[in-house]
């Protein structure tokens, strides 16, 4: 059994999917726990999967916030070790209730750019997450548990497998208590890029239906979009709703800053399956943010994607997308959003 396969058949076993004709359960309540301020103490394993005892203990603060109609929520995590070690981070929690799951992602201030997601659920006053993770050249598996939780305090426990789930080795926990009033913020190296963007809008969307092929057909539909810092503009998350002809449809995009690249990521989650896209990268020049990935057709190709935000002014801007099928060299605009400031 290969270890692809292995987490396959646990996440199975920790969290079924329903049965033919029955309806999952609702999770979506599954972190109301853990909403709001508090104070953290973390032990983790210094050398994880080495045989190594030495552990390091970091004191510090997590702000929890729920976010779209409370299918998501976000987790800023901020704490300092001995030698002044210091760890910052987000974590992104999106709800499928096609599943009943939650997936959980989780980025670094020191790269900008998430994870593979964990997924899993709450079962019997506990939850359990699995992923396969990369750990020094190797392919392992991880388990995220979170126990022991009343109104005012939360455990939480990281473990590692490296022969498919027979052992486990714990090596992060995290004991928290609630506190009555937010941290302050932490510094903030992040640019001021997305600062035009904070606020509500009304949207006026175009699309191109069956892009790169002969198609001249647009549909427009109305949206709306709500765009706020986190994490102390490291990050910027919009919720996002339109009402296209086939109904009415929510989404989340979430962008986050590396540093060290200087650049930001760009992901997307839908409503109904309740994952993130593989982030688009790029950033801001002369008054204008380009971004680019892969994205994959309906009919199997991939191509290159680009998405463009220009015309910024107070109260109003352009966001247009466009494909190539020929590695950049042409391209066909295939969604036109135009926004406009809520009460501008």
């Amino acid at each position: 059994m290969t270890l692809r396969t292995c987490l396959v058949t646990m996440l199975l076993a920790v969290s079924p999917l329903p049965l033919y004709g029955q309806a999952p359960r609702n999770g979506e309540h599954d972190f109301d726990f853990e909403i709001g301020n508090w104070k953290t103490h973390i032990s983790r394993l210094e050398h994880p999967l080495s045989g190594s005892t030495k552990w390091i203990e970091y004191n510090g603060t997590s702000v929890v916030r729920t976010l779209w109609n409370g299918r998501a929520n976000t987790v800023e995590l901020e704490v300092d070790g001995p030698d002044g070690r210091h760890i910052q981070g987000l974590s992104l929690r999106l709800y499928n209730p096609r599943s009943g799951q939650w997936s959980l992602n989780y980025v670094s201030s020191a790269s900008g750019t998430f994870g593979v997601p964990t997924v899993g659920r709450f079962e019997h006053g506990q939850g359990e997450f699995y992923d396969q993770e990369a750990f020094d050249g190797r392919l392992i598996l991880v388990r995220n548990i979170w126990k022991n939780m009343t109104p005012d305090s939360c455990r939480f426990e990281q473990s590692f497998s490296d022969d498919g789930g027979k052992t486990w080795e714990l090596n992060w926990v995290a004991t928290d208590t609630r506190i009555s009033n937010a941290p302050p913020p932490p510094s903030n190296a992040a640019p001021h890029d997305f600062d035009f963007e904070i606020g509500s809008w009304t949207v006026r969307n175009s699309e191109l239906l069956n892009p790169l092929t002969d198609s001249a057909r647009w549909i427009h539909f109305d949206g709306t979009s709500v765009a706020r810092k986190l994490w102390n503009g490291r990050g910027v998350l919009l919720e996002l709703g339109s009402s296209p002809p086939s109904g009415h449809t929510d989404g989340l995009i979430v962008r986050t800053w590396n540093p060290q690249a200087r650049q930001w990521n760009l992901s997307f989650a839908g409503s109904r399956g309740g994952m993130l896209t593989p982030p688009a990268i790029g950033g801001f020049r002369d008054g204008r943010g380009e971004f680019y990935d892969m994205e994959q057709l309906d009919d199997g190709r991939t191509v290159l994607a680009r998405s463009v935000l220009s015309n910024i002014t107070p109260k109003s801007y352009r966001l247009e997308q466009a494909y190539s099928a020929d590695g950049g060299k042409t391209w066909q605009v295939i969604w036109i959003s135009e926004h406009a400031r809520v009460g501008g």
